[in-house]
């Protein structure tokens, strides 16, 4: 996490009035722990004035933060419905908002939903005031920009198929990912998705063994339509995910249901290990 001061412009400040208070964020705002500060002011900048009221409407959010759809979606949205206790209340700056906003509204949208009117990036200070600002540029530069999921359509779930048939594909593709996935309901009523990976490298690409399980996970957490479908009893499932890197973008093009009495995909994957591609 990088440390607040980083994003800190130097500008006059909003002054919290005297009605706040610091609370400790609840362990229900998920999203908002590890920021670099455990305490928050309230009321908050979204106008939430009791603790319920956060957790309630901060719930829609937690998904989008743990898409990880922008480096600061987190920065962002904990701004704003858990502030950090100072002397004055620090908005974050309009590019933020423009730069989560650019990568994370078509996650929504994905979902059906599109960006909030509340959260309309003009509300929001110019970067020469104090507020947090965007590093997007600074963070590419300084660290390498790992492939991303992104929507798409759901591809079809095979049951049936030959080991030979699996090796083809294998051969058109730059990753397999064997996941494991149940779902439970949270109190809020919400499907809640378990992921299990169990990393099965067919060629690595640009997948590296410690980046791969976040990956799939995002890419399960942005296609919850496709995760839904794949999931339609809270009875574990098995899957094989086989998918492509092109242009940055991680897709999954073909999805195996691994059941047990089917021997195909683990001969599949046993003779991969020899096999020559045409």
């Amino acid at each position: 996490v990088l440390a607040l001061s980083g994003f800190l412009r130097v500008a006059t400040g909003f002054d919290i009035e005297l009605s706040t208070k610091c609370v400790v964020i609840p362990k229900e705002m998920d999203m908002c722990h590890k920021i670099g500060y455990s305490e928050m002011r309230l009321p908050n900048l979204m106008g939430h004035t009791s603790m319920a009221e956060v957790i309630l409407k901060s719930t829609t959010w937690q998904h989008l933060a743990h898409t990880d759809c922008h480096p600061h979606v987190r920065t962002f949205l904990c701004s704003l419905f858990a502030p950090i206790c100072l002397d004055t209340f620090i908005h974050p700056c309009r590019s933020m908002c423009v730069a989560v906003r650019g990568s994370c509204a078509p996650v929504l949208a994905c979902h059906g939903h599109p960006w909030p009117d509340s959260l309309d990036c003009d509300r929001f200070p110019a970067d020469e005031d104090m507020c947090l600002a965007s590093l997007t540029k600074e963070y590419k530069y300084l660290h390498k920009v790992p492939p991303k999921p992104a929507c798409q359509a759901c591809p079809a779930v095979e049951e049936f198929f030959t080991h030979k048939r699996v090796l083809e594909v294998f051969c058109d593709s730059n990753f397999a990912v064997k996941v494991k996935l149940s779902k439970k309901r949270t109190v809020f009523g919400d499907q809640e998705y378990n992921i299990e990976c169990q990393v099965e490298f067919i060629t690595q690409g640009s997948l590296l063994p410690y980046e791969t399980q976040s990956m799939i996970q995002q890419w399960l957490l942005i296609n919850e339509k496709c995760t839904q479908k794949m999931t339609p009893t809270h009875r574990p499932v098995v899957y094989l995910l086989v998918g492509n890197i092109e242009e940055g973008i991680i897709l999954v093009n073909q999805v195996y249901r691994w059941q047990r009495r089917d021997s195909q995909l683990t001969l599949a994957t046993q003779k991969w290990r020899y096999h020559k591609c045409l």
